[in-house]
């Protein structure tokens, strides 16, 4: 008896990502697994008179998108911010502002992001006081567009403790009108958190409502996997409640800090294959934006080299103890130096007796140098990078003039590191940049600055397919389009390898397939 397929994709351009059968017209789909991948014609075979058939008229199916470093509950958390970013005038801003009052309850947080100034038609910044306007009662803090200043209202003011006698903290300023002496309500770099960390945490309730509308956006752009970035303890119940109600729609690799090892083994799950705890986070530096990423030499026209957050006897230590609950050591470290000492004690552990190291994964690795690279490729470590993160360095940052041209170049290698055999994995970093995965392609085929290190649309792909499976130690059943995987499937309008590079981003999602299972479609 012939088994019959519970869904069948006919008529479609199958990108497999499965070098040995790299190209299909169609798939079966049989108990949330792939059931044949083939032509029309042996598909056929296995349609039955239960099978759900959908012709694709030749739009392109690829394996689901897997974002490797995305923070999931911070974009929920940031969906319920104000979009500011089409504001024209500081009234509409007020306008906007009072209609968020009316249906927010009294002494409730109102954040907001995306302001500019250079579009208001007053052509002035906004205070404190237009705030107060339309928010005397609710604390209001709003971020420009660039994140590095904000404008806030009386009562976040008072909240917070900051007063006219505030000491401004290092790089960062409380601005003060210069007649008055007046706090005008406008903080810039460091002084923004006196008035941030003053925001109280949402409740498990809050953070399920905003993780769960972030999920739905995350499926909408074609990602059926996740490797989520945990920041705090309430994220794994949030998750957990979320798995049990049914409303987690993607597969989810959590990455948890270091901190929270002993929480491990609270952590329970009914389904590994949707959910599970597989990463651990050691921070080694920090972050080049804040110059604390720590370089060798120090950063042009300054003396400072960044931050070591931990040595290479603690990263031994640490990652010895993630490898012994078998999980993934995820070594954060963005310059040279740390890179450098991450590598030295994946060094140190692969020379212990017995001792398997296998996808020790390093998350960013962005300033490197040939020798780092050639130790990268011995140790067989996995790259994690986010594309997009890549031309911000270059354009908001501006990595020429913090690095200088030598160094600027060594800046995410993607095609060195691809040709040296190293396994490179992309990432979002969304809320930080847009969570489109098509967007990432783009960025990593059209890189502007040192395009030699531009990669191929097939090798983009891999980055967000089969590589990033491997990088989870999860390529057995997913990240290509093989029989017997996960039945987790991504529709597109275009073909990514047959239109412009500079149209990649403008690729519709037409479908997000998890588990044989049509999570959201265009396709009528």
């Amino acid at each position: 008896m012939v088994t019959s397929a519970d869904l069948a994709l006919m008529d479609g351009n199958i990108l497999t990502m499965n070098a040995s059968q790299p190209y299909a017209e169609a798939v079966a789909i049989k108990d949330g697994r792939i059931l044949k991948v083939g032509t029309n014609d042996a598909v056929s075979q296995l349609i039955g008179e239960n099978t759900k058939i959908i012709h694709l008229k030749g739009k392109t199916v690829v394996p689901g998108f897997i974002d490797a470093h995305i923070h999931v509950a911070d974009f929920g958390r940031l969906l319920g911010w104000l979009d500011l970013a089409a504001m024209a005038s500081i009234q509409e801003m007020q306008l906007t502002l009072k209609k968020r009052v009316e249906s927010t309850p009294k002494g409730k947080w109102i954040i907001g992001k995306g302001w500019d100034q250079t579009r208001f038609a007053e052509q002035r910044l906004p205070t404190r006081f237009d705030l107060d306007v339309a928010s005397p009662e609710n604390p209001v803090i709003f971020y420009h567009k660039l994140g590095q200043m904000c404008v806030v209202n009386s009562k976040a003011l008072e909240l917070a403790g900051v007063t006219k006698q505030t000491t401004k903290p290092a790089e960062g300023s409380i601005a003060k009108d210069t007649a008055t002496g007046e706090l005008t309500g406008i903080l810039q770099g460091t002084a923004m958190n006196l008035v941030w960390k003053a925001i109280p945490e949402p409740s498990e309730e809050e953070l399920a409502e905003a993780v769960a509308l972030a999920c739905g956006k995350i499926v909408k752009v074609g990602i059926t996997s996740v490797h989520w970035i945990v920041l705090s303890a309430a994220e794994l119940a949030v998750m957990q409640r979320l798995l049990a109600q049914n409303k987690l729609p993607m597969r989810v690799y959590l990455i948890i800090p270091a901190t929270f090892i002993d929480n491990v083994a609270d952590f329970k799950v009914n389904d590994n294959l949707s959910l599970r705890i597989g990463g651990v986070m050691i921070t080694v530096d920090g972050y080049l934006a804040s110059k604390t990423a720590a370089l060798f030499q120090p950063y042009n026209n300054g003396s400072e080299s960044g931050i070591m957050l931990c040595t290479r006897d603690e990263i031994v230590t640490v990652a010895s103890r993630i490898l012994k609950m078998n999980l993934q050591p995820v070594l954060h470290a963005m310059g040279d130096r740390a890179v450098d000492a991450a590598l030295t004690a994946i060094e140190q552990m692969s020379e212990e007796p017995l001792r398997k190291l296998e996808r020790i994964r390093i998350e960013h690795a962005a300033v490197l140098n040939k020798e780092l690279i050639d130790r990268m490729k011995k140790l067989g470590v996995v790259v994690s990078v986010q594309p997009l993160v890549i031309a911000s360095e270059f354009s908001a940052w501006s990595a020429l003039e913090n690095l200088g041209v030598e160094r600027a170049r060594w800046l995410y290698p993607l095609k060195t590191l691809l040709e040296n055999g190293i396994r490179v994995i992309g990432g979002s970093d969304c809320p930080m940049e847009p969570l489109n995965p098509l967007m990432g392609i783009q960025a990593a085929v059209l890189r502007e600055v040192f395009p030699e290190e531009n990669v191929t649309v097939e090798e983009a792909l891999r980055m967000y397919t089969v590589d990033a499976a491997y990088a989870a130690g999860e390529e057995n059943f997913k990240g290509s389009i093989e029989t017997g995987k996960l039945a987790d499937l991504t529709v597109l309008s275009h073909d990514p390898r047959r239109v412009h590079p500079t149209a990649i981003a403008n690729i519709a999602v037409q479908m997000t397939i998890v588990g044989g299972k049509i999570i959201c479609s265009k396709i009528t």
